[in-house]
């Protein structure tokens, strides 16, 4: 395992070897005192990047502006070194300090670790992202950086090679920007690494793969993540060759200085020429604190590992090679005292800045308690209370809230003016408060889909009568003939022009860069939206079935969805993802998970039209807008008649705003998607034997009525059903919550509200399957009939 060095001295930038040394060896000390702060009870936990530094500082070697990493929470030393990150702001984000000035990745909501720069302005407009250094946002998921990271990449492939976008050099130079992804070699037993691997293959992106190897994934050791061990050799197969696509595949030690750069610059070099994806396995890390401070990593490897890696440590290796050619002894020393001066400083700071914020708030709270306890007659437990918040060490926002409202309870008979006042701070905390920990689930921006202007479809005379799908059709075409930046991908969405024709003749109008085919992979299908979204392009991501939006739901979950929360809007990705659902045929192919959805993706707007118009509508919006959008089309409504409005590319529907589709006056349902039309046939059935049934179509359910427009019709009916084609407690349930709830339609109601739902496992096939299986005419007229007798049985008597 010796290295030899063919070190020629003349060629050699001294101050770089000795600055990249100091970044490695001030790294390492905040690893080490990060540790420590952990275990001090000042931080809740750690988890760092040391024994990967030499690596890293490679890596950053070759970034240049523009390029793009897709990383996890080891890289602390690289963004160091590109100075995407400072000690101070990497001390603040261990304490979770909730100042995006002081830590600028997230405002304190991601733990330490996760990195990203922030690509947004403060009014959540882009910036310049080819005069910086970019990072995407981390995430914890192993694995799970991965899909993002295709999508950054593609976006490059994009830029190069249509020449539409060349223009926007804001986001690219002509596609000469490199994606940077790295992973554990433990995550690279995950499906998303190799889903994400084999599409960077088959795209031939420029995206550069370093995977860092320190033998472990946790406890477990390599022979039980990887085939043979080795996971480079593992891919040997996706080599590229003379005549075959495929991976430059580059094997490097983590402690070869010279080895590492060497491979890097030569990943870099035929990344960003050639656009070919290159894989770098760095082997022989280490992991000197174990994988974080949840606890030891002498409880899992052997005395002989110990020793090794002590002797192997990247740190280790990297001094004694610049003792033997390039500096002395008391050089290196002076660095590192400089070095660990530095991180302490930068700690102090850190922790100064945190803490005088809480202590700025608390402060202020006790000079109302202390005025109350002067006015009160129940100032000594009062005084008791401000004593005790007083004498906590390290005290943090909860601490005040809590001690504030244990006054509060203590006074609650008191009318005094200053039990008001400290009622007033409270009620300005928790505005506050829900700034520093709430904001941004959405976009803030003024393209924000909350606020894109409503534009009425027109209709004339001569608007043609066609196929539903011939609608999105249109929609389609207008969008991509008005911006360049929009482009669809999905299985089957180009040649064929989708499995529904939504798209056809598209790509040959366009190109097979705009309407593109993928391979059967969902993960990296919604990974490739994001990467490209965040680069400033427009992607309409299909998902051919809502039932396969499971493949990726994490990735939408975990990723997407938490986006601009995660960074406190410091970044956005506005993917619009285009899927079909609820009912056809069998089990898998009439899927209705919306409870599921609408659960796990709060951060993306959640659109169900009843039909294609308004599903256009949706597109058009969420194309004028910069948030996420998934948008679920009704499967069996592709060939029913509609007209094609005569703005087709411009007019749009609103988020959030119920469409009336029925007035009545004994009943209020509401209901959504391919519902709409068996409610409206139970309705006119209904109103047969008497009973006059109101229809709302709710249109999206994230956001839901957001001016609470449903509730007028409660009023005026006192009766609600919520009929839905989800298991019973799934968007039912979140529907009767939001109106009953939250928009206390409780008090409007004489009857106990009811649901409509499908039975509690997947429909069955065919026809019958269908019927018994998912609410249908006869079992909709059944429940509002069975409502309406239990209100008057005199009038509505039992029919079965």
């Amino acid at each position: 395992m010796e290295k030899t060095s063919n070190i020629n001295k003349s060629k050699v930038n001294v101050e770089k070897v000795l600055n990249d040394y100091r970044i490695a060896f001030e790294s390492r000390e905040a690893s080490l005192i990060g540790r420590k702060e952990v275990f001090m009870g000042k931080a809740k936990f750690g988890i760092f990047g040391d024994g990967k530094e030499l690596a890293q500082l490679a890596m950053a070697s070759v970034f240049r502006d523009g390029d793009f990493r897709s990383g996890y929470y080891r890289d602390q030393t690289f963004m160091f070194a590109i100075g995407g990150l400072s000690l101070q702001e990497y001390f603040a984000q261990l304490y979770a300090h909730t100042s995006v000035e002081a830590e600028p990745v997230s405002g304190g909501r991601s733990m330490n670790g996760h990195f990203a720069n922030r690509l947004l302005d403060k009014t959540g407009a882009w910036k310049r992202q080819t005069t910086m250094k970019n990072s995407s946002a981390d995430i914890s998921p192993t694995a799970g950086q991965m899909p993002r990271l295709v999508g950054l990449a593609y976006a490059s492939k994009l830029y190069r090679q249509n020449k539409e976008l060349h223009q926007f050099s804001d986001f690219s130079i002509h596609g000469n920007e490199v994606a940077f992804g790295t992973i554990g070699n433990a995550s690279t037993s995950e499906g998303h690494f190799f889903e994400a691997v084999n599409a960077a293959g088959v795209l031939q992106i420029p995206m550069v793969l370093a995977i860092w190897d320190d033998d472990y994934g946790i406890s477990v050791p390599k022979e039980y993540h990887t085939t043979g061990g080795s996971i480079s050799d593992f891919l040997t197969g996706i080599r590229r060759k003379k005549n075959k696509a495929g991976y430059e595949i580059l094997k490097v030690k983590g402690w070869d200085y010279e080895g590492l750069l060497k491979a890097f610059e030569k990943a870099a070099r035929v990344a960003r020429k050639a656009h070919v994806p290159v894989l770098i396995h760095v082997e022989e890390m280490t992991q000197p604190q174990g994988h974080s401070t949840s606890g030891s990593h002498e409880r899992y490897k052997s005395e002989r590992r110990l020793v090794w890696e002590k002797k192997y440590d990247c740190i280790t290796q990297f001094r004694a090679w610049i003792l033997d050619n390039l500096a002395c002894e008391e050089e290196i020393e002076s660095i590192e005292k400089e070095a660990k001066a530095t991180v302490k400083s930068a700690r102090t700071a850190a922790w100064e800045a945190f803490m005088n914020d809480i202590k700025a708030d608390q402060e202020h709270a006790v000079q109302f308690m202390e005025a109350l306890a002067a006015e009160s007659e129940l100032g000594e437990p009062i005084v008791q209370a401000i004593s005790g918040l007083r004498k906590i060490r390290n005290p943090i926002r909860l601490d005040t809230i809590r001690t504030v409202k244990q006054v509060l309870r203590i006074t609650k008979n008191e009318k005094t003016s200053s039990r008001v006042h400290l009622l007033s701070w409270l009620k300005q905390a928790e505005v506050t408060n829900a700034q520093r920990y709430n904001s941004h689930v959405m976009s803030v921006s003024s393209e924000a889909s909350a606020k894109v202007t409503e534009v009425k479809a027109e209709y004339s005379a001569s608007s043609p009568l066609v196929d539903g799908r011939e609608v999105l059709q249109a929609c389609f075409d207008a969008a991509l003939s008005r911006d360049p930046r929009i482009f669809a991908i999905g299985e089957d969405v180009g040649k064929i022009g989708d499995v529904n024709q939504a798209f056809a003749g598209l790509q040959a109008k366009y190109g097979t860069l705009r309407v593109t085919d993928t391979g059967i992979r969902e993960t990296t299908i919604i990974g490739q939206g994001i990467g490209a979204a965040l680069r400033g392009l427009r992607p309409i991501a299909e998902i051919q079935y809502l039932d396969y939006l499971l493949y990726a739901i994490q990735t939408l979950s975990d990723d997407l969805a938490t986006l601009q929360y995660r960074t406190a809007g410091g970044q956005k990705a506005p993917l619009i993802i285009r899927t079909r659902g609820h009912r056809l045929e069998g089990i898998w192919h009439s899927g209705s998970p919306i409870g599921m959805i609408i659960n796990s993706l709060r951060g993306i707007n959640i659109l169900v039209p009843r039909n294609m118009t308004q599903a256009a509508g949706f597109y058009n919006t969420m194309l004028k807008s910069d948030d996420p959008g998934l948008i679920i089309e009704c499967l069996n409504g592709y060939r029913l008649k509609e007209k094609i409005p005569d703005n087709i590319g411009a007019f749009t529907v609103p988020l959030g705003q119920p469409e009336v589709l029925r007035q009545g006056t004994d009943v209020t349902v509401v209901t959504y998607g391919a519902m709409c039309r068996i409610v409206m046939q139970a309705a006119l059935e209904l109103e047969e034997t008497g009973i006059s049934t109101e229809v709302i179509d709710v249109q999206t359910l994230l956001p839901f009525d957001i001016d609470h427009s449903i509730i007028k019709s409660l009023k005026k009916t006192n009766r609600v059903v919520f009929a839905d084609e989800d298991v019973p407690g799934g968007a039912s349930a979140y529907m009767m919550q939001k109106v009953v709830e939250e928009q206390g339609g409780y008090s409007y109601l004489d009857s106990p509200p009811v649901t409509i739902a499908a039975k509690e496992h997947r429909p069955a096939y065919a026809s019958d399957g269908d019927y018994f299986s998912k609410p249908n005419v006869e079992t909709t007229f059944d429940k509002i009939y069975a409502l309406m007798n239990e209100a008057e049985p005199d009038r509505f008597p039992p029919l079965y």
